[in-house]
């Protein structure tokens, strides 16, 4: 079946791309280091070779925004890869094996659902510290709940199926059974609820460094710059302006291209079921 090539596709695969090369590229694009404080030049406006102005500190906000993808990108990926990952080993396992398993899973999964996503976070930095490590496992706590009944009802509804039966009656193991046939069934609708997290993982790392509660200064990170800015918003909002449009386009990016890929897969299957 043929495709047509989607605007939307286009444009979040052209501006993920875009941040990936510039990510890349930082190093080389920046004009100046990201972290180093220059009082003298603090809060300049746009122009020169400080195409976005200065901060507080003499900081340059161009190059701040820049290496803010890096870390950026690393928080949401990194976040996605372990929840997914612990999801799907706890998830699969509940719905392959069932029973008490089943049982002890999802009522841990209940547990971490009952406390609002924003409150689990804030738990766990509020025990643990502020950092990026301490920031990212906050964030695994709250998003491999979802990954795990994704991957247990995708199970659950694999199971009894004709080529599941069959590769058990021929004495499959079950890690083989899960790796050859359960996991390449699930992994669609996997890659959709993975792109939507790491715009979720973004939006979530950068929420709790404006609250200063993750990234701490100086690293350049977009939520903890927005919160730099904050006593400045109205006489320098520029500096606000700039980290709050990158995560603007990236959580958008993220999302666009999460929803050209469920409606890719939406389409197919709706073709398969009319053959």
């Amino acid at each position: 079946m043929k495709y047509k090539t989607d605007p939307g596709l286009k444009i979040a695969l052209l501006t993920l791309t875009a941040l990936v090369l510039l990510a890349i590229g930082a190093g080389w694009i920046a004009p100046h280091n990201p972290e180093k404080a220059e009082p003298q030049l603090r809060l300049m406006d746009p122009g020169g070779e400080y195409p976005f102005g200065t901060d507080h500190l003499g900081r340059c906000i161009f190059s701040r925004v820049l290496f803010g993808i890096r870390i950026s990108f690393f928080i949401g990926l990194a976040t996605v890869f372990f929840s997914a990952l612990i999801g799907m080993i706890l998830g699969g396992a509940a719905g392959y094996y069932g029973g008490l398993l089943d049982e002890v899973v999802m009522r841990v999964v209940d547990a971490f659902l009952a406390f609002p996503s924003i409150f689990l976070a804030l738990a766990v930095i509020g025990f643990l510290g502020s950092g990026l490590v301490n920031l990212m496992l906050s964030l695994i706590l709250v998003e491999w709940t979802g990954y795990a009944r994704l991957v247990r009802s995708e199970v659950l509804a694999l199971s009894g199926k004709e080529f599941l039966e069959s590769a058990k009656s021929l004495g499959g193991s079950d890690i083989y059974i899960m790796s050859r046939h359960i996991l390449p069934n699930i992994l669609p609708s996997l890659l959709v609820m993975a792109t939507l997290s790491v715009g979720y993982a973004i939006l979530g790392a950068a929420s709790l460094s404006f609250l200063g509660l993750g990234i701490q200064p100086p690293t350049p990170e977009w939520g903890s710059m927005m919160n730099d800015a904050r006593p400045f918003l109205r006489s320098h909002p520029l500096m606000m302006i700039f980290p709050g449009i990158a995560i603007t386009v990236t959580v958008l990016a993220f999302h666009l291209l999460g929803d050209e890929i469920r409606m890719r897969l939406d389409s197919r299957s709706g073709a398969v079921k009319e053959l």
